[in-house]
């Protein structure tokens, strides 16, 4: 079939129409009782020590994987023993349910509208649905700033990378990288029960967010000129602040969305009671206003549109 290949770009016009309600069953969710399910059985099995954390770690990552990928995969084949459109039409609602724009912009306006109205309690909840630092303590611009770094960050790992890998390998490619993504955010801690439990998780999720990332800047930076932002300084932040995250990926879009804004994300944060020092991204120019997570989200969906544009444009270049 002629759209086979393009269950993507549907799957995105789907996002874009829909969004995520929450009645609708979602894969990812069942991914997640999937690695919740797992993690208490392997912690059974293998000994409570260093080396077999690792090991169990080791054996949620790969069966994890390719349980999702495998069954995705299965039952498209099964779809297409009946009708290729039953197939196409299963991958493109799963391309659907694996983009997250349309709930990203949903949730962070949330921030907005409670901030807008001058309800700091209300906006300190509704952040903390979409972040996982401690919001009791933060003060307005401090509520916005961490909407529009999640925005920012989200961007990417939320948007960007499930459409790159849709683009190459479908919905079970997409599947696989949501999967790893999922397995990273449960158990990809760097506390006493996740740091040797999560450590390939977080190493696999940094390998496959790689590439995504830095397309993912390239393509924020190139929508903050077409969009009327600062290009200039988002370059020059791009540059100078792209490392500044203990993760090798997320200051990416970070750094462009702090740039293209002229404000400073990121710096030090409390979790879970405790203070934990982080380097800033981006340069105080101005302070940051809750008008700045309506630009992150311009800014996140001028990225996407241009996304959707390029991988369609190389599926079609390479006669796919």
């Amino acid at each position: 079939m002629v759209f086979q290949g393009f269950a993507f770009v549907a799957g995105f016009g789907l996002d874009m129409i829909l969004g995520d309600p929450t009645w609708m069953p979602h894969p990812i969710r069942w991914i997640g009782r999937l690695i919740a399910w797992e993690e208490n059985v392997l912690r059974r099995i293998f000994p409570k020590n260093r080396q077999g954390a690792l090991w169990a770690g080791r054996l949620l990552v790969l069966t994890v994987a390719l349980l999702s990928a495998g069954t995705t995969y299965g039952f498209l084949k099964i779809a297409g023993t009946f009708s290729p459109w039953l197939s196409w039409g299963l991958e493109v609602w799963l391309c659907y349910q694996l983009l997250a724009a349309k709930a990203l912009k949903a949730e962070s306006m949330k921030v907005y509208d409670a901030l807008r109205e001058n309800n700091l309690d209300q906006a300190r909840y509704w952040v903390s649905r979409i972040v996982g630092r401690d919001t009791a303590c933060l003060d307005g611009p401090q509520v916005a700033r961490a909407a529009v770094e999640t925005v920012a960050e989200n961007t990417s790992d939320g948007v960007i990378a499930p459409l790159l890998y849709m683009a190459i390998g479908g919905a079970p490619l997409g599947i696989l990288y949501k999967a790893i993504n999922t397995m990273d955010s449960m158990v990809g801690y760097k506390n006493e029960r996740y740091l040797d439990f999560g450590r390939s998780a977080a190493i696999l999720d940094d390998w496959v967010n790689y590439l995504p990332a830095r397309i993912s800047a390239m393509l924020m930076l190139t929508a903050a000129v077409l969009l009327g932002f600062d290009g200039r300084q988002a370059w020059r932040v791009y540059w100078r602040d792209r490392r500044n995250h203990a993760s090798p990926n997320s200051a990416h879009t970070e750094a462009v969305c702090a740039g293209a804004l002229r404000i400073r994300l990121a710096g030090d944060a409390w979790y879970f009671g405790k203070r934990y020092p982080k380097p800033t991204i981006g340069d105080d120019l101005r302070p940051v206003e809750p008008e700045d997570i309506v630009r992150a989200n311009r800014l996140m969906y001028g990225t996407a549109f241009l996304a959707l544009a390029l991988f369609a444009g190389l599926r079609i270049l390479c006669g796919q």
